[in-house]
């Protein structure tokens, strides 16, 4: 039985519906769904069981827990505006413990999702070998959230023969609208040229980039759920450890919006706007993974550039009636 936490949500959706591709159905999927309306992504998938997050070590649950063949912990709270530490140290750092703990003590495959914001500034650089790791220090709660569960992982004797933390960095896709503004700007985009035929983009405010060429590296998220599970395979076990998972290559926010643009055929139409002052002093202006480790496991792993990720976004999901993701 593999479990998949946040399984309702963007990333852990298109995962599930990646693994009943692959004929896995005998799926736990562990979210919280509130009032949210995160619940249509669980209208094409095929799962055994639903727990909410906050049930999932109950008693009535043990068994469930006791036969997993796999965890794939994508679940947590990844909003960067979110200031409740002490929230994000219970969601984020102890939760993720508790599934370590699981999967080291039943010694199945673990594969979390940690983030590209633990890096904050840039200042140390974007590589993911072990020895750098601690000294990175994030602009938010969040991202510092990723990073005290990456540093205790690190320190542990104990783990699953088998484990991946994933350093996300900019994902886009389906099964996103949810997220409401931590959702990608490629979706925010498509909504602003459909109403107004412009996209607004922040202008920049730091010596040495242009506006609109503050630069992410987006990577779509059919390749993020492809690594996931290529790095859930029992061939990749010997390379267990904390990856960057990027497409490796930084474009301009103003490229993504030209490949929006032309996946919508529209003419490009951006307007540049001031920059709120309570972002300015925390704005990451350029990021890009390291993935050399990466490729050094799977050297055959090939990224969607960003134009064929975004024309696929836009024209088999964002255009249609139906936008979710459905294998």
């Amino acid at each position: 039985m593999i479990l998949v936490t946040g399984g309702a949500g963007f990333i852990g959706s298109v995962l599930v519906g990646e693994l009943n591709k692959l004929g896995h159905k005998n799926i736990v999927i562990v979210d919280r769904l509130r009032d949210t309306t995160k619940w249509r992504n669980l209208r094409n998938l095929k799962y055994a069981e639903y727990i909410h997050a906050d049930d999932l070590f109950l008693p009535e649950y043990a068994d469930i827990l006791d036969n997993l063949s796999c965890i794939y912990h994508i679940g947590a709270c990844s909003a960067t505006t979110q200031m409740d530490m002490d929230y994000l140290m219970r969601n984020n750092v102890l939760y993720s413990k508790n599934l370590f703990n699981l999967a080291t003590e039943l010694q199945i495959p673990f594969i979390y999702a940690s983030s590209a914001a633990t890096y904050g500034a840039g200042e140390f650089g974007y590589n993911d070998d072990h020895e750098s790791i601690p000294k990175y220090k994030p602009l938010n709660p969040y991202g510092y959230s990723k990073q005290l569960f990456d540093e205790w992982v690190l320190d542990q004797e104990n783990t699953p023969a088998h484990w991946f933390g994933l350093k996300f960095f900019n994902v886009y896709g389906p099964n996103e609208y949810h997220k409401e503004e931590m959702r990608s700007l490629v979706h925010k985009a498509h909504g602003q040229i459909l109403e107004t035929g412009k996209v607004k983009l922040f202008k920049s405010h730091k010596e040495g980039f242009k506006d609109g060429e503050q630069l992410r590296d987006f990577i779509y998220v059919k390749d993020v759920v492809r690594a996931i599970i290529e790095l859930g395979k029992p061939s990749s076990a010997k390379g267990s450890g904390i990856y960057n998972l990027g497409a490796g290559k930084a474009r301009s926010f103003y490229d993504l919006m030209v490949a929006t643009f032309k996946a919508m055929g529209k003419e490009v139409n951006v307007e540049f706007i001031d920059m709120p002052m309570s972002i300015r002093n925390q704005y990451q202006y350029f990021t890009e993974a390291n993935m050399e480790k990466f490729f050094k496991l799977l050297p055959d792993f090939k990224f969607s550039t960003l134009e064929e990720g975004v024309t696929d976004y836009v024209t088999s999901y964002l255009q249609k009636e139906d936008p979710n993701y459905n294998g």
